[in-house]
């Protein structure tokens, strides 16, 4: 049992030399057989565990990760969190994800570093400033915070922003969110993992699953490279690869795997203390707490698992961070990295059982799946405990591709996705 994290604990290990704390998390060997198993130790997986184990008592669980935990999309994102979406349903599901991250440091007992400074989503023409009034009107139909901003709002949280008469992209305002900003992503993936590893959750890495074992036409378990592991439900949260695992089960997904890109500058000291998005310059970028400016922008438009990236992509991203910012062209890039993100026709995720009974989905988040990670892991666990979805996962089941029922959030990422 890992030690509740407190002011008294970390006085206590400071007078004893930092010996006494232990592993955040076990690493034991699998047992044979599972009430429910969850591929994928990212962030989505790692929180349907915690939520199983915390909400459905169910305690029989292993995490099954093919490389280290938060080694995928989840340690490769821009940690931006919030939920400026335009259909009810996306609303839903994603103001329920940022209601869960401004509790979450306490309810894991683990600092998540959420840092709440809002996010402006600019408008550069006439057209886009009626757009955005059209989407925070949505918004706030909808049950969210959200706020029409005039060029002297956005010059106000912005203010090394270029509003010149010269700018190449004029300023008319924009949507704010206020209650939107950032989390630590790495910090996300481990506070849940400690978290269900309290609650006896079993958490497996270096686990590759190779194939999925089938009995009676129903998903009973998955061979992987170190022998089986069979569970009477399993769930797939493997993000950019659903499709490569979706095949080995006998389905295919309409889905498309993309390189999604980002960057971080060299540190400098606070001079950005919210998160900005300009469609225009399909840009973004907040400034994290080490004093990094994190950058990123449209996707790759090649298919591909390559976690480089390409450098046009790149060069049109750091270029359109300049237009808006003239003041960053002396900083240095420090890094550069891409996620393999797994992207619908209509934008949206997936989340239901699959083709294969016995084998629940939750994938095709896009470039919107770190923001998502509580919610998409309250409702997967909803669906693994129960077999029935929850009023906010029904739109998103697969079935609504064949119903014709889309949920169409293409603007939904602010940039060209």
């Amino acid at each position: 049992m890992t030690r509740h994290y407190s002011a008294f604990s970390l006085l206590k290990e400071g007078l004893r030399g930092q010996k006494g704390w232990q592993p955040a998390w076990r690493s034991p060997e699998p047992k044979p057989r599972y009430d429910i198993l969850v591929i994928g130790g990212g962030g989505h997986g790692l929180a349907t565990a915690y939520y199983l184990a915390k909400v459905h008592d169910i305690r029989n669980i292993a995490v099954i990760e093919k490389g280290w935990l938060g080694g995928g999309n989840t340690g490769r994102n821009t940690t931006v969190v919030r939920s400026n979406y335009f259909f009810p349903e996306s609303t839903a599901l994603y103001d329920l994800a940022l209601r869960l991250y401004e509790t979450l440091g306490r309810d894991l007992n683990y600092n998540i570093m959420l840092s709440q400074r809002g996010i402006v989503t600019l408008a550069h023409s006439e057209a886009e400033m009626e757009m955005a009034a059209r989407t925070v009107n949505a918004m706030q139909i909808n049950g969210t915070d959200a706020e029409l901003f005039g060029p002297e709002d956005v010059r106000r949280v912005l203010p090394l922003l270029d509003v010149s008469p010269e700018a190449r992209y004029p300023v008319f305002g924009g949507v704010w969110q206020g209650r939107a900003g950032t989390a630590r992503h790495d910090a996300v993936a481990w506070g849940y993992a400690r978290a269900a590893d309290r609650l006896g959750v079993d958490i497996i890495q270096s686990y590759e699953v190779e194939d999925f074992l089938v009995e009676g036409g129903r998903c009973r378990g998955v061979k992987t490279s170190r022998g089986e592991i069979r569970a009477e439900r399993t769930g797939m949260v493997v993000a950019g690869h659903s499709s490569h695992l979706a095949a080995k089960a006998g389905f295919r997904l309409p889905i498309t795997s993309y390189a999604l890109q980002a960057c971080v500058s060299e540190p400098i000291k606070p001079v950005l203390d919210t998160v900005v998005l300009s469609p225009g310059t399909s840009t973004y970028a907040s400034q994290s707490d080490k004093g990094e400016l994190v950058i990123g922008g449209a996707l790759d438009r090649v298919p591909s698992y390559g976690q480089r990236g390409n450098l046009p992509v790149l060069e049109g991203v750091v270029a359109g961070l300049l237009e808006m910012f003239p003041s960053f062209r002396q900083l240095r890039l420090m890094r550069q990295w891409a996620g393999i993100v797994d992207v619908t026709p209509d934008s949206s995720p997936i989340l239901g059982e699959s083709p294969l009974p016995g084998l629940f989905l939750n994938c095709g988040w896009g470039t919107g799946g770190f923001k998502a990670i509580p919610a998409g892991g309250t409702l997967l666990a909803h669906l693994l405990a129960t077999g029935k979805h929850h009023d906010i996962s029904r739109p998103f089941d697969l079935d609504r591709f064949a119903r014709g029922r889309l949920i169409d959030e293409a603007a939904g990422s602010g940039i060209a996705h």
